[in-house]
This record gives C-alpha cells, structure tokens and sequence, in this order.
C-alpha cells in the first residue's frame, strides 16, 4: 500500500508536471521565413531576368537598327522613341546586377548601388514622361488639330526629350544619397536598399516616386486616350477608328499591365513603413508584402521587351524591314520611308480639315501631315 501509494504520488506529480506546459503558447515562423524561399529567388528571379534581357536586348537592337539606317530622315515620333529606346535599354544593362543580388546577395559595393539604383529610377523616370509625351502630341493631334511636334520644329522635341532626362535625373537624387550596400537580416547577406535617416524622408520619397512615376502619367494618359477614342466615335471614317485604337490599345494596356501591380504593392509597403523608416519585412505580414513587391517587380521589367513588340504593332513599313532584314536582303530602306511610328494612321485628317474649315490639296496635306 505504502509503495503504491508513493508511486501513485510520484506519477502524478510527474504529470501535473507536464500538465502545465502550454503547447500553444508558440509561434512557428519558419514557415514564413525569408530564408525558406531564398533558393526559389535564386533561381526564379535570375531565369526570368536574364529571359527579359534577352528579349529586350534584341528587341531594342532591331529599333536602334532602324533608326541608324534612316537617320538623315528621322521623323518626330521616331526621336521621342530612340529616347524610350535608350531609356529601356539602360534599365536592361542594371537588371544582371539585381540577378546576382538574388544569388548570392549584393557584392558590388556602395557605389554601384547608388549607381545601379539611380540609374534604375532615371529610366523609370524618362520612360513613363516620355510615354506621356507622346500621349500628349497625339491628344493634341486629334482632338484640337494641333501639332506639338513637327518637322519643321526639330528644336523643340529635342528640348522636350533633354527636359525628360533632366527632371529624371533630378527625381533619382533621393537614390543618390540614401542608397548603399547594407546587411540584409532576413537573408544574412548584404543587399542594395535605401538606408533612411528619418522616417519622413522615406515616406516622402516613396510618395514623390508613387505621384510622379505612376498616378500622374496614369492620369494624362486615361485622359488623352479617353478623349481620343471620344473624338474618333463622333466624326471619324470606320477604318480610320480601327487604326486608331490598335495604336492606342497596346501602349495603354502594355502601362498599366505592367506597372499596376508593382505600383499597388509598393503603396501597400509604403503604408506599412516602420518607425524606422525602412520596409525591411519582420513577420508574416510583412514577409508577404516583401515578396509582392519582389514578384510585381518582376512584371515591371517585362515591359522594357514588351515596348520593341509595341513598335513592330504600330509600324506597317518597321516590320517589313525586319523580315527583310532577317532574310538578308536591304531593300526595305531604300526608299527611305521607313518610320518605327506610323502616326498618320492616328489622325483622323477629314476631322481635323472639318475643324479648320478649309481643304487643303492632297500636296499640302502630305506635307504637314507628322510621321
């Protein structure tokens, strides 16, 4: 009775013991750890990097090809995309760097952070302005028979594509000086990322490049396009309208496709910021806003190669060249007439007569109709 009685004690005390471990009272991050999906971003983001690189190298030689075999006769569309074209370029020659970073974490240094990332910004920039630009002078075009651009004003779309670069430059100097190479925490690693030293200044940057690189181009471009396609349905010949809208449909939809998401998960981070200013993800919710951004990120580079399948849509002539150009043969450029922006197919010009209240002989009309 005695023995069983102190081993009857015994066991229950070694389980009132263990009775009082809480097995909930736990959080099991490893799940939601950065560290699980590193080697999927080792390897999905170089794949498609260098995807996307490829194509938009090859894309983008084709068009600079065009346009140094036609430049004694560049038309006004055609310098405002030499421009685009050097502006998708540049952000293709940083995106092998961002590759490596996926790899094995930021190697090269603070200063080719601030250069790579700044250079990053700078063609975002001049890209979306212009974009924009070109929304502008075919809006104006249109709508008002009015040209922005011409011929016989070389000046000023050079000062247009110059003011671009300009405020581009201007726009990537938060880059400059709050970019530098740092320990990543999450990945144990060293990455590129902006190092705040105020909160304030963080989010002020965020909102200049969510205002000024998104909603504002979004904005000009739902407008021109939106009063474009109105004109066209009050007083415009049926082919001419289609013509229109498959110009028009492609660089609209390629922007918004691609941008949107990026766009909308970095205004969700840049809610999220912390208190110390930067978005470095610390749990769960932050980990999944982190990869939104990283895989968003992704679909914004697309569209650096889809542009150069934009340019080929828009011109007749530019894709007869490259499938001459491909058969070996040269002659699609002999007559010279080759131009990346068949812009005559925007215009509806009975419309724009209508509105001038006047014809002019088809002589004229070829004259100061803009390519």
């Amino acid at each position: 009775m005695t023995v069983a009685s102190d081993m009857e004690l015994d066991l229950r005390g070694l389980f009132e013991q263990n009775s009082t471990f809480d097995y909930t009272d736990y959080e099991y991050k490893e799940e939601c750890h950065p560290s699980n999906s590193s080697k999927f971003w080792a390897i999905f983001i170089p794949v498609l990097h260098s995807l996307v690189v490829v194509l938009g190298l090859m894309g983008h030689s084709l068009v600079l090809g065009v346009l140094w075999q036609k430049k004694q006769s560049w038309s006004v569309m055609d310098i405002i995309i030499l421009h685009l074209t050097v502006a998708d370029t540049l952000l293709l020659l940083t995106m092998p760097l961002w590759a490596v970073e996926a790899v094995q974490g930021w190697t090269f240094g603070t200063p080719l952070c601030k250069i790579t990332g700044a250079l990053f910004k700078i063609n975002f920039y001049c890209g979306i302005f212009l974009l924009a630009c070109i929304s502008l002078d075919r809006y104006l075009s249109v709508v008002h028979a009015v040209q922005m651009y011409s011929r016989r004003k070389p000046q000023l779309i050079q000062l247009s594509c110059i003011t671009v670069w300009f405020f581009s430059l201007l726009l990537s100097i938060p880059d400059w000086k709050y970019l530098q190479a740092a320990r990543d925490q999450r990945q144990e690693n060293m990455e590129c990322a902006h190092s705040y030293s105020s909160p304030r200044w963080g989010l002020a940057s965020r909102l200049l490049y969510h205002v000024l690189g998104f909603f504002l181009p979004a904005v000009v471009l739902l407008y021109c396009y939106g009063c474009i396609l109105v004109r066209l349905q009050r007083g415009s010949r049926c082919a001419q309208k289609k013509r229109a809208i498959h110009v028009i449909l492609p660089l609209v939809l390629a922007f918004f496709i691609c941008w949107t998401p990026y766009n909308i998960a970095l205004l969700v981070d840049t809610i999220h910021l912390d208190h110390r200013g930067s978005a470095e993800p610390s749990g769960t919710c932050e980990q999944h806003r982190w990869t939104a951004v990283k895989l968003t990120a992704v679909l914004a580079f697309l569209h650096c190669s889809v542009n150069p399948l934009i340019y080929i849509s828009l011109s007749g002539k530019f894709r007869c060249w490259v499938l001459t150009t491909l058969k070996g043969c040269s002659r699609a450029l002999e007559s010279g007439d080759v131009s990346l922006w068949d812009s005559g197919d925007v215009v509806d010009k009975s419309s724009l007569h209508a509105m001038k209240d006047f014809k002019q002989p088809p002589e004229k009309q070829q004259t100061d109709e803009v390519l």
